[in-house]
């Protein structure tokens, strides 16, 4: 499984046809077949190429719906 930097996570952020990956609690998914996540932004609040794993404390949705996302790696800190 790849190891993502935060810099190198940063480059999977959706635009301009890159794929779109969000980190949460150290694991890495790819969101880019969502249509929650066009163009790697989600609900106008959030972008791709981030760690969200404080982002989703606050979410209407627990961490459980990133499980349904194909995990492609950690995140290293």
């Amino acid at each position: 499984m790849k190891l993502f930097t935060p810099e190198e996570l940063a480059g999977f952020d959706g635009a301009d046809g890159r794929p779109a990956y969000v980190a949460y609690d150290g694991n890495v998914y790819d969101v880019s077949e969502s249509f929650l996540w066009k163009a790697g932004a989600h609900q106008g609040g959030h972008r791709a190429g981030r760690d969200l794993t404080n982002d989703l404390a606050r979410a209407p949705h627990g961490p459980e719906f990133l499980q349904q996302f194909p995990l492609v790696g950690r995140l290293s800190q």
